[in-house]
């Protein structure tokens, strides 16, 4: 019974907790059909998410979870719900049998392939015991920084994660200049060029009718 209520128990009901609220978030999202509440709730899903990474130690991808899923994606999509309905088509039972069968198929290959894998924490796992343990061992005296997944992003992966925060600046650049320079501008200049050739129009024709001549 004491071990039910020691430190391990409380990781563990923290990890249900917030699987559970990723599950049912993933199931509104699912069954909603307003296109704002699904991507308020996307963001919902990604910060939940971002939590969940720092209760299981993963400090560095819930930094990126959060910029990019919450932050960077909850933007883009809102600017893309611009472009279009912002009511989703209700699809029948058929089509959506098939997408549904893709994700059970995939979650249970994903627990599935979990059932190996060392505990959390564990101190033979090769995680600690390979290039990790040397981390902990040199980082300190290579970089005087006390938090090691710093100086393993910032030096020993500096190349690594230079590329990846090149693709994403690349990806937000991309979608911006097709929000921002796509058939919404392009509407809009005609809806513009319009406007300018009636005014100007209109101009022409009273300017007649004060000069006769």
């Amino acid at each position: 019974m004491h071990s039910m209520f020691n430190g391990d128990f409380g990781v563990v009901l923290v990890n249900i907790f917030l699987l559970g609220i990723l599950f049912a978030t993933g199931v509104a999202i699912a069954r909603m059909r307003s296109l704002f509440a699904i991507v308020m709730l996307s963001g919902i899903y990604s910060l939940v998410s971002a939590a969940w990474y720092v209760a299981v130690d993963a400090v560095d991808v819930a930094f990126t979870e959060a910029a990019v899923g919450a932050g960077m994606s909850t933007v883009v999509l809102l600017g893309a719900m611009l472009l279009t309905s912002r009511t989703a088509k209700p699809e029948k039972f058929f089509f959506r049998l098939g997408p549904m069968l893709v994700c059970l198929a995939t979650g249970a290959a994903l627990i599935y392939a979990t059932v190996d894998l060392p505990a959390l924490g564990d101190a033979s796992s090769p995680a600690n015991t390979g290039v990790g343990f040397t981390y902990l061992q040199v980082a300190w005296f290579d970089t005087g920084i006390p938090n090691v997944v710093t100086p393993v992003l910032g030096s020993y992966r500096g190349f690594d994660t230079l590329g990846e925060t090149c693709v994403v600046f690349t990806a937000g650049l991309a979608v911006a200049l097709l929000l921002g320079f796509g058939e919404r501008s392009l509407a809009e200049r005609i809806r513009n060029e319009g406007r300018s050739g009636g005014h100007s129009a209109n101009k022409t024709a009273a300017a007649r009718d004060e000069d006769p001549s």
